[in-house]
């Protein structure tokens, strides 16, 4: 090929919408020299036998805000690029069954609003004026979006195609990307059958081909994609002369587009006929097993029918739409979509592999193309997202996603797809991946479990008798079988002395010649003195919170950070890629060797002083090493739980003679539910929730871990100076809510004279001060204590007032000193 070019910034390998989707945001971007590599035609994966429904609704932020730009970018691209597209805004209506799908939707309606998207509630009898062929007799209620639609996904990748082309960018079909090379600088060679791109950055967008391109980033630090493949089937029926009558009457328009999210389907007008696509629970994965191996070559193609799956489905939408049985089925379309274990996609820098990006595994890839596209480029070109996407962040899964994990969450997730995540609920499919030394005991002592990181963790502590049952957990309210539990484990805590086993926790050792000056240039503010803990801060170049670690100085040169379960893969790669290239310290990461108990509570240093020989008048801050039963222990006198408390570090083979011994002198085990009752009434942050990039370290209210006079000039250092200049215009406040029976989900709107004014960051009942609490970002002129406002929690506005600036339970932290 005499124009095939050899040279290009971004490769990017795969050509369904979201490939498009990224060449055109990054042309748009201003990088006009990238690649495409699609091995048959464009759309030729899961693009082409798509739905091509086009929603907003989603309980996660950063997947809404995705969704909202998709709506907004398609309903001008066809004009911008000068290519016509079916795309239809022809609203949607979501039915409830029950009260609490009614709180889902209203959480769902209240984050719309927040984002300019006008949803609004209707009553049964309301819905029906719209939509005349709905039976509505046994609904609570239903959800209107007018945003939502569907679009053609071939005509809309098209469209992105055409304008990724016209700005310059080169798209290749019929030349499959056979391997990758990465070189000593980070820069990469894509081997092809037509030649050799040499290339800055390398993206994995190859739909449910992901997994086995990922394999090619093995060799520079890659892993095995987590992601497998579902049948998804839906249904064409003929038309129906009724069906067109309707749109005849109204101008050309189609029925709102419906959903029956409790019994799992949606059924949308097509041409005069209707489109019906269930998610069933009775669901089939597919490229799972030795005699179903996934093909080189599956473009344009589908599987055979497999009716008898979705038949009680199909027959409850007729009897929802009594119109569509007077039709028959016209077509039956059974194809490949991708799922990651939570559903979600997988967008951002790829785990372990420095120049290499991934936009793959979207479930839902027609909705969340045009965002995605917008997302990835601005991880490529500007190193950070507008949004926080740790939603959709690719570290967000670590080591215990195997095959068999991917596969078992695929098909629950797939049969569940519209289920309601409540507070309480754990999923219960491939539990078990990653189990704490003392795992049996605290099963045996009633540990109700829930997986952190692939780490189970107990939630809080059954007695018998108590309802265990993942039925007691489908509520949005705090009350439930564990109320009384966690209000007696925080009154142990408050009380006596508690134990909570933390398996997990991200944990690493930094030790040599200049780890300390490194350090220093990293983190916004100091480091603690040997033998001290602190907590530190680090910011991307915008002055936003990127993580927080704490940081313990066990001599001049040997740290250990350590920092959320969750955070591993994260905030490793942030501290080695920020490493210089010669080095005089190293980096290990012993999240898997040592584990972590939480002692605390006023009894605590009575109890420790029953199993170690440790000086335990040493201060808040301080660290030692000592024995309990023969092992070796780190003691941290650290208490997230905000009472006088140490952290017990210790090799995992040691821990379960530890863990007895603490038992037996008189600690009483608590869980995870008492944990953040106990943080949020202290006002303590938790990572991707209230510390995120959404908001800026002096938004957060974390000014006294920044020194902008220390000489090292550390990331966001500027950013931070400049804002400090100009003045925040959110702040952190801390609020006690006049609340009902729930307390402030995440994202939850605060309101003033009818006024979205902030929106929470977490939310809980306190049990110590005997009110419902929320940690949130207000406007910067509202931040004062005893302002009034009302905090929406589930479509209930509920009195709030802003509190001081310093925690509610033990304000002067006397009881952390003690």
């Amino acid at each position: 090929m005499s124009d095939f070019p050899t040279k290009a910034r971004v490769v990017v390998i795969g050509g369904g919408v979201v490939g498009a989707s990224s060449l055109y945001h990054l042309a748009k971007r201003g990088w006009t020299d990238c690649v495409l590599l699609e091995k048959n035609e464009l759309t030729a994966g899961s693009t082409w036998h798509a739905a091509g429904n086009v929603p907003t609704f989603s309980t996660s932020w950063a997947i809404m805000n995705m969704q909202r730009y998709s709506t907004e970018l398609y309903a001008r691209l066809g004009e911008e690029v000068d290519y016509p597209m079916n795309y239809h805004q022809s609203g949607s209506i979501r039915l409830a069954h029950s009260k609490e799908r009614m709180q889902e939707f209203e959480r769902a309606m209240s984050m719309g609003l927040y984002q300019g998207i006008p949803m609004e509630m209707w009553t049964p009898e309301e819905a029906k004026e719209r939509y005349p062929f709905l039976e509505t007799h046994d609904l609570e209620g239903v959800l209107y979006d007018p945003t939502d639609g569907d679009i053609d996904p071939a005509q809309l990748t098209q469209a992105l195609a055409k304008g990724a082309r016209d700005m310059g960018q080169k798209i290749i079909r019929f030349c499959p990307a056979t391997s990758v090379t990465q070189h000593d600088d980070g820069t990469w060679t894509v081997h092809t059958d037509k030649g050799d791109i040499a290339c800055d950055y390398v993206v994995n967008a190859a739909g449910y081909y992901a997994q086995r391109v990922g394999e090619w980033f093995k060799p520079f630090g890659g892993r095995t994609v987590p992601a497998m493949v579902m049948s998804h089937q839906y249904l064409l029926t003929d038309e129906i002369p009724e069906v067109e009558e309707w749109s005849k009457a109204n101008g050309g328009k189609k029925l709102p587009l419906l959903r029956d999210v409790d019994i799992s389907y949606y059924l949308r007008q097509e041409k005069h006929g209707f489109n019906l696509g269930p998610y069933e629970p009775n669901c089939k994965g597919h490229w799972m097993t030795e005699d179903d191996p996934m093909p080189e070559d599956f473009s344009f193609q589908l599987w055979n029918d497999d009716l008898d799956r979705i038949e009680d489905i199909v027959t409850d939408a007729m009897e929802r739409v009594p119109l569509m049985a007077t039709s028959g089925v016209g077509r039956v379309i059974n194809g490949p979509i991708p799922y990651a274990p939570d559903g979600l996609p997988l967008i951002g820098p790829m785990p372990g592999v420095k120049n290499a990006f991934e936009a793959h595994t979207f479930t839902f890839g027609i909705a969340q193309g045009g965002g995605a596209g917008k997302v990835l480029a601005e991880w490529i070109v500007d190193g950070h997202t507008e949004w926080d996407m740790w939603a959709v962040d690719p570290r967000r899964y670590t080591d215990y996603t195997d095959q068999d994990y991917c596969n078992q969450k695929g098909l629950e997730v797939y049969g569940n797809e519209y289920a309601m995540h409540y507070p309480q609920h754990e999923w219960p499919a491939a539990r078990d991946k990653k189990l704490s030394p003392v795992h049996a005991k605290v099963k045996q002592l009633g540990g109700v479990m829930g997986a952190y990181n692939g780490w189970e963790r107990a939630n809080w502590f059954a007695q018998p008798g108590d309802d265990t049952s993942l039925k007691a957990t489908h509520t949005w309210g705090r009350s439930g079988p564990w109320e009384q539990r966690v209000k007696e484990e925080c009154e142990a805590v408050r009380d006596q002395c508690g134990v909570l086993d933390l398996p997990g926790f991200s944990r690493f050792k930094i030790q040599g010649p200049g780890a300390d000056e490194w350090l220093r240039g990293l983190v916004t503010g100091s480091l603690p003195k040997i033998g001290r803990v602190g907590l530190v801060y680090f910011s991307d170049e915008r002055g936003r919170i990127l993580t927080e670690m704490s940081v313990t100085r066990e001599a001049e040169d040997l740290f250990v950070l350590v920092t959320a379960a969750t955070a591993q893969w994260h905030d490793r790669e942030w501290l080695e890629r920020h490493m210089p290239a010669n080095a005089t310290f190293t980096l290990e990461d012993w999240t898997t060797r040592m584990g972590t108990l939480i002692v605390t509570g006023p009894k605590s240093r009575d109890v420790l002083s029953k199993v170690c020989q440790a000086d335990l008048t040493l201060p808040w801050l301080s660290f030692q090493e000592s024995e309990i039963k023969g092992g070796w222990v780190a003691l941290l006198r650290v208490s997230f739980a905000g009472e006088l408390g140490w952290e017990v570090h210790a090799e995992n083979a040691d821990m379960p003679a530890i863990y007895d011994a603490i038992l037996e002198a008189g600690a009483k085990p608590f869980g995870m539910y008492a944990l953040n009752s106990l943080r949020i009434e202290k006002s303590y942050r938790a990572w991707k929730g209230d510390l995120s990039t959404d908001y800026s370290l002096l938004e957060g209210g974390l000014e006294r871990f920044v020194k902008l006079d220390k000489p090292q000039d550390f990331p966001g250092k500027a950013a931070i100076q400049n804002e400090k200049q100009q003045g925040v215009k959110k702040s952190f406040v801390t609020l006690t809510v006049d609340a009902g029976d729930c307390d402030a989900p995440y994202m939850s709107c605060i309101w003033q004279n009818g006024e979205i004014v902030g929106e929470t960051t977490s939310g809980a009942w306190g049990y110590r001060v005997g009110k419902s609490i929320a940690l949130g970002m207000i406007k910067a002129e509202l931040a004062n204590p005893g302002t009034e406002l009302e905090v929406e929690i589930y479509g209930q506005k509920c009195r709030a007032v802003v509190e001081e600036d310093q925690p509610l339970w033990d304000p002067q932290n006397e009881r952390l000193r003690a």
